[in-house]
């Protein structure tokens, strides 16, 4: 299995910088075996069904760009360097992974400030990378970082431009909840409160679990055979009451809609066993066609980047051709791609089944 096998040529233009606006007036492709349909997130109410269930992760993304100074006494006096920080994952000890521009330029021990509210001491190096001690925690640290971080922006928008409050808003789910994310569930951007009570008035159901999305889920793939290919591992938890929604739908024959990879790649960690059960840890699950599925019956999704394990991922659910068919009619009906771009609804069982 090739990489090149997972490549299209996608126009510059259909990149989105800024979401639609409401959130749901964003468009949607319904995709089944063999219908294509075009539509709005709004029409999410017809097409699902009472005792649908989505599966949603409540993840908050953190303001995880930070532009700060480090201060050194030379023989000149005191001189300040600029460092600009990106956090990637907390650890145990409460200090944070992060890459670091220039980090050849910190000093283990050296603070950088970034507000009169919030600084951080380089504690060690390893691997390209720094660890951090701030000197806040909990709601304190909470406030300050929100007060001088930036959103941390996928690389192809930070290209285009640069994040501003608007994005605090933008990049942020409307059921986000644990603090832990440094790149958002995109599918679940397209949500919002209307569209949840509609949908909640249809009979649809809805269930909350945790994957903290790190900044790994933006790196290339860069091994031709892509089954050799290592995913970066991101911490995810999976409730008792979330494993049992879960269960209950299957029962009762309903489906299991996880909206966004994450969401997918995390009830699918929880279901090795063949069904979902309560789950704590860190998953590195690489999803690539041949993989056998046991928790997702169907998959809400944005538009991927080519030759990413996302697109990796929907084409076990899709079949590598029918995503090619898919993504040629997305690029030639100009839906707009990736974290800020439409969505897809993608139903692999079913046929005929959409009607507009």
């Amino acid at each position: 299995m090739k990489l090149s096998d997972f490549d299209f040529d996608l126009p510059e233009d259909l990149i989105a910088t800024r979401p639609a606006s409401p959130r749901s007036a964003a468009r949607l492709l319904v995709a089944t075996p063999d219908q294509l349909t075009d539509g709005h997130m709004a029409d999410l109410v017809d097409l699902l069904q009472p005792g649908d269930r989505l599966v949603l992760n409540d993840t908050k993304v953190i303001p995880a760009r930070l532009s700060g100074l480090r201060h050194r006494d030379t023989a000149q006096g005191k001189m300040a360097a600029k460092v600009e920080v990106t956090l990637l994952d907390p650890k145990a000890d409460g200090s944070w992974s992060a890459l670091l521009k220039p980090l050849k330029k910190v000093k283990l021990g050296e603070v950088v400030v970034f507000s009169e509210a919030l600084s951080a001491e380089l504690v060690a190096v390893a691997d390209g990378q720094g660890q951090l001690r701030f000197n806040l925690t909990g709601d304190d640290f909470d406030a300050a970082l929100n007060a001088a971080g930036a959103m941390p922006l996928p690389p192809y928008i930070a290209a285009k431009r640069s994040a501003d409050d608007q994005d605090k808003e933008d990049y942020q789910t409307v059921w986000a909840r644990h603090s832990g994310a440094v790149a958002a569930p995109t599918a679940s951007l397209h949500f919002d409160q209307a569209l949840l009570a509609a949908l909640s008035a249809k009979g649809v159901q809805f269930t909350y679990v945790t994957l903290h999305v790190g900044a790994g889920t933006f790196l290339p793939v860069k091994v031709e055979d892509v089954t050799s290919h290592k995913m970066h591992a991101e911490w995810g938890r999976v409730s008792p009451q979330a494993a049992a929604e879960i269960a209950a739908t299957k029962a009762a024959g309903g489906r299991v809609i996880p909206v966004g990879t994450t969401a997918l790649r995390l009830i699918e960690s929880a279901a090795r066993s063949g069904a979902v059960q309560p789950w704590e840890g860190e998953t590195d699950i690489f999803i690539y066609p041949g993989f056998t599925f046991h928790a997702a019956d169907a998959l809400m999704t944005n538009f991927h980047l080519p030759k990413s394990t996302l697109l990796m991922l929907i084409s076990a659910l899709m079949g590598q051709e029918r995503v090619r068919e898919i993504y040629d009619h997305a690029v030639k009906s100009g839906y707009r791609f990736f974290s800020y771009g439409d969505g897809s609804l993608l139903l692999p069982q079913e046929t005929n089944t959409v009607q507009k």
